[in-house]
């Protein structure tokens, strides 16, 4: 099975060694038509503390670093 790639903003560089990333995606909802926006937040691991607030960033899923952390910082998007 393919590891999920997601790609998102940094909001929070605060812990050490973590990132919290937010990802926003929309769907259509099967009845009402409606395109929704929905937000989640992920914790990615950042091994040299090289990414800010704000820097556009994709995470792929990996091993568990820890009990919420189980992505990992692929590149940076321009």
């Amino acid at each position: 099975m393919p590891k999920k790639i997601l790609s998102g903003v940094v909001v929070s560089d605060k812990p050490n060694k973590t990132i919290t990333v937010l990802v926003e995606r929309k769907y259509q909802h099967p009845i009402l038509k409606k395109i929704i926006k929905v937000k989640k937040k992920y914790n990615a691991h950042d091994e040299k503390n090289t990414f800010k607030n704000g820097d556009k960033v994709s995470i792929i899923e990996s091993k568990p670093f820890s009990k919420n952390k189980k992505f990992q910082v692929v590149e940076v998007k321009k």
